[in-house]
């Protein structure tokens, strides 16, 4: 069944050595398209050069909110710029607020604040990193919703409690789980997985970080092992892989408006799927 992984960092050096064998490894995993996502506007040119040479990879481009030390009024121009420079890109962000040990908050709510309007103006999904910060995002994403206009996306890597969770599917977003729903003591995490409305979920690697059970004594994650995070929520939630595979892939295709083909892979590229992914 085809996967989508909704939240990879390929142009980190970690990846340079063997990225040829890592495309060959998620394609035999079933992955049939990935969303880069972007720290800072910098690293655009990189991820641009690696979706030349990967046709299934999507971009996003956005300024982390652990990077506030690079935003500016001009960082949001190059964002808002660069977003409309290349059709591939099918998101801004990774944007969104993390005030564990932060004493930048009020950058932070500008910066995300600018980003939502680059998205709204540009008819894009958001991607939103939020650690120790589940009120304020909210905060903001509702008060945007209500004085400026429609804004939707992804709490990407989610962690938050089922009240949280509910908070965010309240507004409209969808809620991606990493290799966290695997961890043996992540129980609020595995909580909030079993609530999410089907047509809301999503799955990610986050790679190369958090390598999901059983492949955890691996520092490097890689997108193959989005397939862990998939068995494991299916599992979890106590439905057919298939089934799950099916409604996750369904949902990436409808937020970041990929290719329907990816939804309905062809009946050559089905066979290229199989069910347990074993490359390292």
């Amino acid at each position: 069944m085809p996967l989508v992984d909704t939240h990879v960092h390929l142009n980190f050096e970690t990846f340079a050595g063997d990225l040829d064998e890592l495309t060959q490894a998620w394609r035999q995993a079933g992955v049939l398209a990935l969303v880069h996502s972007c720290v800072e506007p910098t690293d655009f040119a990189a991820m641009q050069g690696l979706a030349d040479r990967i046709p299934e990879l999507f971009l996003s481009v956005g300024l982390h909110p652990l990077d506030m030390d690079k935003w500016s009024n001009a960082t949001a121009d190059q964002i808002a710029q660069l977003a409309a420079s290349d059709s591939r890109v099918v998101a801004i962000g990774e944007t969104g607020l993390d005030f564990y040990k932060a004493d930048d908050e009020a950058v932070q709510r500008t910066a995300f604040w600018q980003q939502l309007s680059i998205a709204h103006r540009q008819g894009l999904p958001v991607i939103i990193h939020c650690r120790d910060a589940a009120k304020a995002t909210a905060e903001v994403i509702r008060e945007f919703q209500l004085t400026v206009g429609p804004v939707t996306g992804v709490m990407h890597c989610w962690a938050g409690t089922p009240s949280e969770t509910q908070e965010f599917l309240d507004l409209g977003f969808y809620i991606s789980f990493s290799g966290i729903v695997t961890f043996k003591n992540a129980h609020q995490v595995k909580a909030s997985a079993q609530m999410v409305p089907a047509d809301r979920l999503l799955v990610e690697t986050d790679c190369p970080f958090l390598t999901p059970e059983p492949r955890r004594k691996e520092r490097r994650n890689q997108p193959a092992f989005v397939y862990h995070v998939a068995a494991y929520l299916a599992e979890l939630r106590q439905v057919k892989f298939e089934d799950l595979a099916q409604a996750t892939t369904l949902n990436a295709v409808t937020l970041f408006n990929l290719p329907k083909s990816i939804a309905v892979p062809s009946a050559k590229t089905a066979q290229l799927c199989v069910p347990n992914p074993i490359s390292g």
